[in-house]
């Protein structure tokens, strides 16, 4: 494990490995569950339909007709081929826990822990990482079953709330980006737990009642019904909060979870908008104008308020070599980076491109450039990504220094 921490091609290569299976995986999700969604909401009322279907809908695609027809419960007789769909959404979650343990835990001083927030041992931020995803879904989970889930909108409030608690409790306890994607890991944690203890089981049910000649009970339907609903209306959030880790002003402010909040908001009413229309019951275009509203005022917060860590903290030197400071190699390298990075990577960056961090990444002091030593050594020695297209002309000869400083390590 030692070595794999210690190697920056491995955690690079594995991160986008892992990454990429993660969206491909996720693309196939979303793609089927916007899908069905849209379908269910498009079926029609028809004379002459089977006993027991809802309604139909015709579609047309790739040069043929499809004639869809949903049953309320079941069919009277079940198909010899039944085509399930979950894979998409369990490797979509595993591959995504993957990157978590990947990049935040097994790199937690770089990636999960921020001294200026809240320094603890490695170990201890996992758990916590790890048991707020846990704890998420079984409160979301027992508020479904709860009374509250019988009201879609009182549950829907609730829930809206709840989030944006979470969103503000990770702030409090890692950096500012790791806090970002916990938030999203959390969503799509209660997503794909919904179809793996709901959806899922249900549809067995169903399936078990029909092969032993009993009536399925129809509340097996309707709670699976709904999970998807929450699902198909948080879809558009959690990809948000995936790409905005990449964003600094996305995630840096110290109201963070006031922009979860507006994103969640802008996202359901996105798609108010075109599940109305699918089910045949008009757009809605002010949802538009609300959307925009909604992220307009995140933008607005993003800018106008104080960022994570602003205020100076005591930093942590656990990790580092107490002799690193005096070591002549160590102070060259510290020059070469605040002279070619730390513009853009400064608390205040000069550079006009940025009102943030570049990346959420600070390299303006001794302690930050310690810290961030393997994503130095991925940026400017083995590759030449930073400075980008070597905009502030860093030399072979600086390369070199930083390369020194680092074959120590």
């Amino acid at each position: 494990m030692a070595d794999l921490l210690s190697n920056p091609i491995l955690l690079e290569w594995g991160s986008l490995l892992l990454r990429w299976v993660h969206v491909i995986a996720g693309i196939a999700w979303i793609g089927s569950s916007f899908y069905f969604i849209a379908l269910d909401l498009a079926l029609r009322k028809a004379d002459g339909l089977p006993q027991g279907v809802a309604g139909e809908t015709w579609q047309v695609h790739g040069g043929g007709f499809y004639r869809m027809q949903k049953y309320t419960v079941a069919p009277p007789e079940l198909p010899k081929e039944l085509t399930w769909f979950k894979w998409e959404a369990y490797t979509t979650w595993i591959t995504g826990f993957a990157l978590l343990v990947w990049i935040y835990y097994l790199q937690a001083d770089i990636y999960l822990i921020d001294p200026a927030v809240r320094a603890m041992p490695a170990w201890l931020a996992a758990t916590i990482g790890i048991g707020s995803l846990i704890v998420g879904w079984v409160v979301y989970d027992q508020l479904c079953k709860s009374p509250l889930g019988k009201n879609d909108l009182a549950l829907g409030l609730v829930g809206f709330v709840l989030l944006c608690a979470a969103a503000w409790g990770y702030q409090q306890v890692f950096g500012a980006r790791a806090a970002f994607i916990h938030t999203g890991a959390l969503i799509g944690t209660l997503m794909v737990a919904s179809v793996a203890h709901t959806i899922i089981p249900n549809q067995r049910r169903v399936v078990a009642d029909l092969i032993a000649g009993r009536t399925p009970d129809p509340a097996l339907g309707k709670a699976a019904k709904q999970r998807s609903m929450h699902n198909n209306y948080l879809t558009l959030p959690v990809v948000f909060l995936m790409l905005g880790i990449h964003y600094p002003l996305a995630y840096s402010s110290t109201f963070a979870w006031a922009i979860v909040g507006l994103v969640i908001v802008a996202g359901a009413v996105v798609r108010h908008f075109f599940n109305s229309g699918h089910a045949g019951k008009g757009h809605p275009w002010w949802t538009w104008g609300a959307a925009a509203a909604c992220l307009a005022l995140a933008a607005w917060i993003s800018v106008a308020t104080p960022r994570v860590g602003a205020t100076p903290a005591a930093q942590s030197q656990e990790r580092a070599d107490p002799d690193e400071h005096r070591n002549p190699r160590f102070l060259a390298a510290v020059e070469v980076v605040q002279m070619r990075c730390a513009m853009c990577h400064a608390e205040v960056p000069v550079w006009a491109t940025y009102a943030a961090p570049a990346g959420g990444v600070r390299l303006d002091t001794a302690e930050d450039i310690a810290r961030r030593r393997k994503q130095i050594a991925v940026q400017s020695v083995l590759t030449y990504a930073m400075p980008p297209n070597n905009i502030t002309g860093m030399t072979l000869d600086e390369r070199q220094v930083l390369a020194a400083w680092l074959e120590r390590r």
